[in-house]
């Protein structure tokens, strides 16, 4: 889509929300430890579930444990690793690992490979591998020539760039199936999808919440195929703070209509 993409408004229906983090609800830091998300935008998130029967889901590359961490004390439908794993509405968990007999071969080929790039720093998570360099730069060509090779090597593996970052995950998963898989559950089955996001990772989410007729929003510059755009992430808490105000201004409005009409009814 072109550059010049509108802020989104405030809208009314029936939605369900998906929301990423790093750099979306919460600011990108030198190290992925420093993250939090502030207290008050958790207080939102939580209030917009409530008023959306408990449709709003945290969709991320970091594992369900740091999502977990990171909302407390709330707790989320998730999506983590990108969809590897996803927890529902019921608590119960969906997730897709790699071959046991890869593991272990690709983790230490990957331990090998990062030894010589200083600065750069390995995230193993279960079912995928991150190869972080926001604080080596300079070796985003190297780190980007051994992902790839990785890839050739085990050909269940797919390779996904992002910020000062490549991971290393399962073929087939993404945030789009994800959200996918959301929407054909309880409670986010039959509502609209809003998914909010910053990265390249971001993008299959964009795609399938676009032929959803759903809104997608991107966070920050850059192409996108988002049909909306945020500048950053006080811009995502703003619109945050409007749209759950506007959730809440209309049952309001909707329960005083009610209480009209059945004190009508009962003077009639």
């Amino acid at each position: 889509m072109a550059d010049l993409l509108s802020e989104p408004p405030v809208f009314s229906g029936n939605f369900a929300f998906f929301f990423d983090l790093d750099g979306t609800l919460a600011d990108i830091k030198p190290h992925p430890d420093q993250v939090f998300v502030p207290p008050d935008v958790l207080k939102r998130l939580a209030r917009l579930a409530e008023m959306n029967d408990g449709a709003v889901a945290l969709i991320s590359g970091r594992s369900m444990a740091e999502l977990d961490k990171l909302a407390r004390p709330y707790r989320f439908p998730l999506a983590g690793v990108h969809g590897a794993e996803r927890r529902d509405i019921n608590g119960q968990t969906h997730r897709v690992t790699l071959p046991e007999e890869i593991v272990q071969p690709l983790e230490q080929a990957l331990k090998t490979g990062m030894a010589a790039l200083k600065g750069a720093e390995l995230e193993t998570k279960g079912m995928a591998f991150a190869l972080h360099y926001r604080q080596a730069p300079e070796h985003e060509e190297a780190i980007f020539a051994l992902a790839r090779k990785m890839v050739e090597n085990w050909g269940q593996l797919a390779m996904q760039p992002g910020k000062c970052v490549i991971e290393l995950k399962p073929s087939g998963i993404n945030k789009g199936a994800a959200i996918d898989a959301f929407l054909q559950e309880s409670p986010f089955k039959g509502r609209k999808p809003i998914f909010i996001g910053d990265d390249l990772t971001d993008e299959h989410g964009f795609e399938v919440v676009n032929a959803k007729a759903g809104i997608s929003v991107k966070v920050g510059a850059g192409t996108t195929h988002a049909q909306w755009r945020l500048g950053c992430v006080n811009d995502v808490h703003q619109w945050l703070k409007r749209i759950t105000d506007h959730q809440e201004q209309e049952k309001k409005a909707l329960t005083n209509r009610r209480d009209g009409y059945e004190s009508l009814s009962r003077s009639i």
